[in-house]
């Protein structure tokens, strides 16, 4: 036997229960923030005529902290999480994963700073300033070391799937930030992108979608595979389909940015590319989705009992919807309806508060009583009650926005005998109101439950206590 697996493994889930922590919190505060958007876009004159809390200020505030303060922390949470357990070892440096985790919540706190402020460089998701994005990149600089790290180190041979998207996810992420934030800065709160004019917009939508495809898709899926079958007591459905998966949605994803140009100056055939790719990333990401939920075969009866489960599962209902609609928006003809409509919003909605939100609260949901010493949260009631608060207010959501946007569609292209617009732009404005409500509404009680999440972790943090779980020699070396 060698030496060095004699001795017990100490996971360091410090770093874990910090990012646990705080991928609640922001959850909070971000979506509390598009609770306010989405009441100013229903009545403007909230804004009160002040800059700070404009929509134009606080939109991309609400994006960045959803996307990276709320889901950012819930993938370093779950992504430290995994790679320690499927290793068998501790991270890789607890100094590095501690800088993470610091240098994170720097990133988070500067955004919140500079966004209301106006400091912007205009780009859909990479609107920080040229030294935020420094501070980003030595931040996951030291994410990929800690992780790549840790799986260099494993003690067992095979690398779990869930490591595999999470690596892709780190990597692409990676790749994906350091181009399109190319910048020349001017002054410390100012610079001007590195590209021009529709190559700009091109590489944009290319940083753009891959967001989406990357950060918001691949990370989770790592998320899907190794806390549905923990949940469900039961293994991955096809691991072989989970590997065929994995290359063909990392191959095709980035291919698909231009479907965000139609009908722009991009080429023609550029369009075209990317509304194929769009159709065929149907297969890998339906793949995926049946892989997920084919894992509770022989275990469905547990989703009458157990709420965290009944959380992951209905995450993968969504990112099947979601990804059936995206590709769907991708064909040129679907997309000269709804094109700059809010069925573009209700997309987008569907797959971050069904996807991305349900399966977060899942895993962190499973996670934090285990990071405090705790058989289970504090209140099984109150994630009962948190789903189907989330639940309801994401159907509203989004059916409001399809409503909506299929309707904005139809009065912008509706045409009278003579030529004229048969609507002028203020009547669909003016028809969109009730459906502005209702989304403030499904909003509203989707913010509602994380406020109830928020609740029952601090309940479960302050009942419990710190505890970093260690495995025994034997188990470390099998």
């Amino acid at each position: 036997m060698n030496f060095s697996n004699t001795s017990a493994t100490v996971y360091n889930d410090k770093v874990v229960r910090q990012f646990a922590i705080m991928a609640v919190v922001w959850g909070v505060v971000g979506m509390l923030v598009g609770v306010i958007i989405a009441a100013e876009l229903t009545w403007p004159e909230l804004g009160l005529g002040i800059p700070w809390i404009s929509y134009g200020r606080l939109r991309p505030l609400h994006t960045n902290a959803v996307i990276f303060a709320f889901g950012g922390c819930a993938l370093f949470a779950t992504s430290y999480y995994v790679v320690q357990r499927t290793s068998q070892v501790r991270l890789f440096s607890d100094q590095l994963a501690a800088f993470t985790f610091w240098g994170w919540q720097a990133v988070i706190l500067c955004a919140a700073i500079s966004l209301p402020l106006g400091f912007t460089q205009g780009k859909e998701y990479a609107e920080l300033e040229w030294p935020i994005d420094i501070l980003i990149t030595l931040v996951w600089v030291s994410f990929a070391v800690v992780f790549f790290g840790t799986i260099g180190t494993r003690k067992v041979r095979h690398i779990y799937v869930a490591n595999w998207f999470y690596g892709a996810f780190i990597l692409a992420v990676a790749l994906l930030h350091l181009v399109n934030s190319a910048a020349i800065p001017v002054s410390f709160t100012k610079s001007y992108s590195a590209y021009a004019g529709v190559q700009d917009a091109m590489i944009q939508w290319w940083y753009g979608h891959n967001a989406v495809g990357f950060f918001l898709t691949a990370g989770f899926l790592g998320m899907v595979y190794y806390f549905i079958p923990k949940q469900a007591e039961r293994p991955v459905y096809s691991y072989r389909l989970s590997i065929v998966h994995f290359w063909a949605l990392i191959f095709t994803y980035m291919w698909a940015g231009p479907h965000h140009l139609h009908y722009t100056a991009l080429p023609d055939w550029t369009q075209s590319i990317g509304m194929v790719f769009s159709l065929i990333l149907l297969a890998p990401s339906w793949g995926g989705m049946i892989n997920g939920v084919m894992t509770l075969s022989g275990a469905w009866h547990k989703l009458r009992d157990d709420p965290i489960l009944r959380f992951l599962i209905v995450s993968l209902s969504f990112y099947g919807m979601s990804t059936f609609e995206g590709p769907m928006m991708a064909i040129k003809t679907v997309n000269a309806l709804s094109h700059y409509t809010d069925w573009t919003v209700g997309h987008v909605h569907s797959g971050a508060l069904g996807w991305v939100g349900l399966v977060s609260m899942g895993s962190l949901y499973y996670l934090i009583p285990k990071l405090f010493g705790q058989k289970q949260m504090h209140s099984v009631k109150a994630i009962e009650l948190h789903f189907w608060m989330a639940t309801i207010g994401i159907v509203i959501y989004i059916a409001a926005m399809w409503i909506s946007g299929v309707m904005q569609g139809l009065m912008w292209r509706a045409i009278n005998t003579d030529g004229t617009l048969t609507y002028t732009f203020v009547e669909s404005v003016k028809a969109t109101f009730p459906f502005y409500v209702l989304r403030l509404l499904g909003g509203a009680l989707y913010l509602s439950g994380m406020v109830i999440m928020l609740w029952n972790t601090l309940k479960t943090a302050t009942a419990g206590r710190s505890v970093d779980i260690t495995i025994p020699a034997v188990a470390a070396h099998a």
